[in-house]
């Protein structure tokens, strides 16, 4: 169990039909990225149906982050409010299963190797045939065309091989990888995005179309302005460790008993901060730190200054008197002392929710709020094959016969999940 006491989560209140009520999604994704997609189409009311292969299922459902009951954080942060089959798509039969979901379905969601779906006859250009207004998005790390289209990948290789790991770490060490797998999480959010706005447009044009997110591409986008900055300068942009562009107002500092953050961004905000704050008004009309540019010029002098001020106070006296100022600053926190703080506590961000076989899981909730059409009340990832007889009888509408047949068969397995 966590470590920490989790309320159980409040009721919703009444509200209108979720957003995606009566989206049928069929989901053959696994690991990070797909998953993260559509747990949020999920969250939002569509039913989604995750697809695993029986012998284990998603890789995510054995990574050693922690587990409970045989479930693993990776797994259960990524899969909340599906419903999970199992289906061997080496086993003709099973692949019927897939088609006949594919059929009814809305969207489908794949991120596996370049000529999978093919190779099962389930990719865009077979399955679409017969159902025109399906939208199918491809998740892949370098695209579905192109040279690089056959190359596996994963986060971390896109962030070395996009330039977007160079950006992080300090200028006197090694390009550092971000801690969660961003480019993953990203690549879901864009993936997301893009099913939505094929929705749009299926609603004005009155049929489907094929949407592709890769990795790569979205880490090189998430170069951002470092990379904008690279095409009109021609420049190389280096690592500034916790303070963007060197900038000797925004990073951490040390005060007399632990460390907190600042980001004292533009020109009003630094006379605030160095007057009503630090009690140093001279660095203001001091040349060397007047504008923007000259503090970065110079920043190693102010930074010296700056530190040797707040290592003099405590860091609760430090917090009151820049958010007094309406400077913005924070502590320093670990993940233990984030999921504590009041900001955590205050908005609800974390519950625990019914699991059946854990008893209850943890549940960091949806960061979206919308007023009039709330996420969907949620319910933990499901075990492996948890909902295969269900998916097979209710949506597809097979005899219990069938579905028997079918195990016998091996389309669920060897262990016959279902």
């Amino acid at each position: 169990m966590a470590k920490v006491p989790l309320p159980e989560r409040p009721p919703r209140r009444a509200a209108m039909p979720n957003v995606l009520d009566g989206l049928l999604v069929i989901d053959f994704t696994r690991v990070v990225a797909g998953p993260a997609c559509t747990q949020t189409l999920a969250d939002f009311g569509a039913d989604v149906i995750k697809v695993e292969h029986p012998d284990g299922g998603d890789d995510t459902r054995a990574y050693e982050h922690a587990e409970i009951a045989g479930e693993s954080a990776a797994f259960l942060s990524l899969n909340r409010n599906k419903r999970g089959i199992v289906l061997d798509l080496a086993v003709a039969e099973a692949r019927e299963v897939a088609r006949d979901l594919i059929a009814r379905a809305d969207v489908v969601v794949e991120n596996f190797s370049t000529g999978v779906m093919d190779k099962f006859g389930l990719d865009y250009a077979t399955v679409s045939a017969g159902n025109p207004r399906l939208i199918y998005c491809s998740i892949s790390a370098y695209g579905r065309s192109g040279p690089f289209a056959s190359r596996p990948g994963f986060d971390p290789i896109t962030q070395a091989e996009s330039g977007f790991m160079s950006l992080n770490g300090f200028a006197d060490g090694p390009p550092v990888r971000t801690g969660p797998p961003v480019i993953d999480l990203a690549t879901g959010m864009s993936a997301c995005n893009a099913i939505l706005m094929a929705l749009l447009a299926r609603e004005r044009l009155g049929r489907g179309q094929h949407v592709e997110v890769a990795l790569f591409d979205v880490a090189t986008n998430m170069t951002s302005f470092y990379g904008m900055a690279y095409l009109l300068s021609g420049s190389n942009p280096g690592r500034f460790g916790n303070s963007p562009n060197g900038s000797p107002t925004v990073g951490v500092y040390k005060a007399a008993d632990g460390p907190l953050y600042i980001a004292c961004a533009n020109d009003r905000l630094y006379r605030r901060l160095v007057s009503d704050v630090l009690g140093r008004p001279d660095l203001v009309s001091d040349p060397r730190f007047a504008t923007r540019k000259s503090r970065s010029q110079n920043k190693e002098s102010l930074r010296a200054i700056m530190a040797e001020i707040f290592a003099t106070d405590p860091l609760e006296r430090w917090i009151t008197k820049l958010k007094d100022a309406h400077i913005p600053a924070g502590y320093l926190r670990t993940v233990a002392e984030a999921f504590d703080a009041p900001e955590v506590l205050s908005r609800g961000r974390v519950c625990r929710i019914p699991h059946p076989t854990a008893g209850w899981v943890p549940n960091i909730e949806t960061p979206i709020s919308m007023g009039m059409t709330p996420s969907v009340e949620p319910i933990a990832a499901p075990t492996l094959g948890q909902h295969t007889t269900e998916v097979l009888q209710t949506t597809l509408g097979y005899h219990q016969c069938q579905v028997a047949a079918l195990r016998e068969l091996g389309a669920f397995g060897q262990t016959g999940k279902a």
